[in-house]
């Protein structure tokens, strides 16, 4: 049985191209506090350091803002912000071809997402990271420019964008 097994994984294997892959549909957001710190958390399913801000697909039939305002909400429990900035394109990762295999079923070779950025114009205790879906463990303020010392190396290049296009905003 174990020869059948290793053909079918490897039949599999073969019928999966990478390159071939489209790119998932997404969100990001850059939530600033009054002092132009922005919001980042650590993702629970990483086994080392894999700080992010929030971020998230969009549903069908959602419009890239209100996924935003979801995803905000979900991830943070933040309601209390106002919208500052749209990036001005879309702005694309690639996952590592062996993550790509097992994350979203295998059907996306990374995201491709819209950027916002919001400032938060609650209090803290309104943050909760432990909403129904729980993906971050802990959460801090941080200067902007850290963002990209933090998060996971192969996102490293769409921060740096980030970080570029919404600079001005931070404090």
């Amino acid at each position: 049985m174990m020869g059948k097994d290793k053909e079918k994984k490897k039949n599999q294997d073969a019928r999966w191209d990478y390159d071939a892959l489209p790119y998932r549909r997404g969100v990001g957001i850059a939530l600033f506090n009054h002092a132009g710190q922005v919001f980042v958390a650590q993702r629970l399913d990483s086994p080392g350091p894999a700080w992010q801000m929030p971020q998230g697909g969009i549903d069908k039939g959602e419009s890239p803002l209100d996924a935003a305002w979801r995803e905000l909400n979900e991830e943070t429990g933040v309601t209390s912000a106002e919208l500052l900035a749209e990036s001005e394109g879309w702005l694309s990762y690639d996952l590592p071809a062996d993550l790509a295999k097992t994350l979203w079923k295998g059907k996306y070779r990374g995201q491709e997402q819209k950027w916002y950025a919001f400032r938060f114009t609650g209090e803290e205790q309104e943050i909760d990271i432990e909403g129904e879906h729980p993906e971050f463990s802990a959460w801090k303020w941080v200067d902007f420019r850290q963002v990209t010392e933090l998060i996971v190396p192969f996102k490293r290049p769409l921060y740096q964008k980030v970080v570029l296009e919404f600079g001005h905003l931070a404090g």
